[in-house]
């Protein structure tokens, strides 16, 4: 019986875990209301436009895009949020309207780029002078694509085989056999490990990107407007990551001690 309980308690766990590294995936592949709640990271630009105003001393209007179909970057306008998965990108006029971009393998989280390929080019000039004159000293992290592009794109590739080596863990598991349970032990321990290193990634690339929000502008200094923050689906990768490393004991208990 206790040979029993460790597998099923190792099979159920890799897959919580498998199934949480799905839900990870489908984030934004299109504007459904399950594709639409998770998301890695979300970027908030509501209030950008009165950051313009507040800079130039005249009121900007058009900033923001009212047409929620219009495709992306095609400046047809700013998205008041835009939501980023690991395939393609999302942004909302409101709460419940909005398209999404191609979907790529191994997408890059590129924010500058594309929010401002969305904006009219009048805009997008005035976007790239005021980084240019605000921020001589330093470059925020949220404009440097080349490193959040190369970071995130290395942790896609370390989460995709994390999710592989998970449902490889899950199915070897089911196999009752000591060289199988071995097989689901070294797969659970390698996921763990892959997923580990992906997630953790995505945490520093968020938390470098997050310094734009605390950007003040203007004589007398306001927000930016610009607000980064972490979306459902990096908790989903870390709560995956736990799981699926809890189930190393017991796969490792079963695999040391099966008999069958």
């Amino acid at each position: 019986m206790r040979g029993e309980v460790c597998i099923g308690s190792a099979s159920f766990l890799s897959l919580a875990s498998l199934i949480l590294l799905i839900f990870v995936h489908i984030g934004q592949i299109n504007t459904s209301s399950v594709g639409k709640g998770v998301s890695m990271v979300k970027v908030n630009t509501s209030g950008y436009d009165d950051a313009l105003t507040i800079i130039t001393l005249d009121p900007i209007v058009g900033v923001h895009a009212t047409n929620a179909s219009a495709p992306l970057q095609a400046r047809t306008g700013l998205r008041e949020l835009y939501l980023f998965g690991l395939y393609s990108f999302c942004g909302y006029t409101n709460e419940t309207a909005g398209a999404c971009s191609n979907r790529t393998v191994g997408m890059q989280f590129r924010p500058y780029p594309i929010l401002t390929s969305d904006m009219a080019v009048n805009y997008s000039v005035l976007t790239d002078g005021l980084f240019d004159t605000a921020f001589q000293s330093q470059q925020p992290t949220f404009r440097d694509s080349s490193y959040l592009g190369g970071s995130t794109r290395a942790a896609y590739y370390m989460i995709l085989l994390g999710t592989i080596c998970t449902g490889l863990a899950f199915l070897t598991g089911l196999i009752r056999h000591g060289m199988t349970f071995f097989i689901s032990t070294a797969f659970a321990l390698i996921g763990s490990l892959l997923l580990l290193i992906g997630a953790a990634i995505w945490t520093v690339v968020i938390n470098k990107s997050d310094a734009i929000n605390d950007v003040m502008v203007g004589s007398t200094p306001a927000p930016l407007g610009i607000i980064v923050s972490i979306g459902p689906a990096l908790y989903m990768l870390w709560a995956a990551f736990a799981v699926l490393l809890v189930s190393v004991v017991p796969y490792m208990l079963v695999c040391c001690t099966y008999r069958g």
